[in-house]
C-alpha cells in the first residue's frame, strides 16, 4: 500500500457480535483527511441475503444511499429506504454458501471537514454460482466531524471470522 495509507484500527471477530464500532476518530484529524474501511463479513441471519448498515457518531438520521447493483443476469438501482443509516448493499448470511464472506470497501473523504459527509461503497456478495456486485454513493447530511463509525448487519449479528480494518489516508 502507498505510504499515505496507515492502519488505524482493526477487529477480527472470534465469536458472534451485534456490531463493530470504531471510536476516537477525531484524534486522527490532524494526521489524515480520509478514512477507508476494508471488511470481510457474514451475518448469522437467514433468508436470501442481509444488508450491512453504517452509522456515524451514533446518529440515526439524515442519511441517503443510492445503490447500483447487478448479478449474473441483470442490473438495477434503487434508493435505500431508510434515513437512519447507510447501506453497504447485500452481504452474505447463514443461508448462503458455507464459509463465504462478502467483501466491502467504504471510502470516506474529508471525514473531519465542516461539510456534509459523502462516501463510496463497493460490495461483492457471492452465493454458489451467483455473484452480486453493488456500488453505492452515501451521504450523511451533517456537518459534524466523524468521530465514530458503527457497522452492523440489518437482520443478524456478524459471525466469527468477520474482519474489519480501518485505514487513515493522508491527502498528500
Amino acid at each position: 500500500m502507498a505510504t499515505t495509507y496507515k492502519i488505524i484500527d482493526k477487529s477480527i471477530l472470534t465469536g458472534t457480535q451485534a456490531n463493530v464500532e470504531f471510536t476516537g476518530l477525531g484524534s486522527y484529524s490532524s494526521d489524515y483527511t480520509d478514512l477507508k474501511l476494508v471488511i470481510s463479513v457474514r451475518t448469522a441471519a437467514s433468508g436470501s441475503y442481509d444488508y450491512g448498515l453504517i452509522t456515524f457518531n451514533n446518529n440515526t438520521s439524515s442519511y441517503s444511499t443510492k445503490l447500483l447493483y447487478g448479478d449474473n443476469s441483470a442490473a438495477a438501482s434503487f434508493n435505500w429506504g431508510s434515513s437512519a443509516q447507510l447501506s453497504t448493499g447485500m452481504i452474505n448470511n447463514s443461508s448462503q454458501t458455507s464459509n463465504t464472506f462478502s467483501n466491502v470497501e467504504i471510502y470516506i473523504p474529508n471525514y473531519s471537514s465542516s461539510n456534509n459527509k459523502s462516501c463510496s461503497i463497493d460490495t461483492v456478495q457471492e452465493n454458489n454460482e451467483t455473484a452480486y456486485r453493488a456500488m453505492a454513493a452515501g451521504l450523511w447530511q451533517n456537518t459534524s466531524a466523524i468521530t465514530s463509525i458503527k457497522l452492523a448487519g440489518e437482520s443478524g449479528s456478524w459471525v466469527s471470522g468477520s474482519s474489519f480494518y480501518l485505514y487513515g489516508i493522508k491527502n498528500s
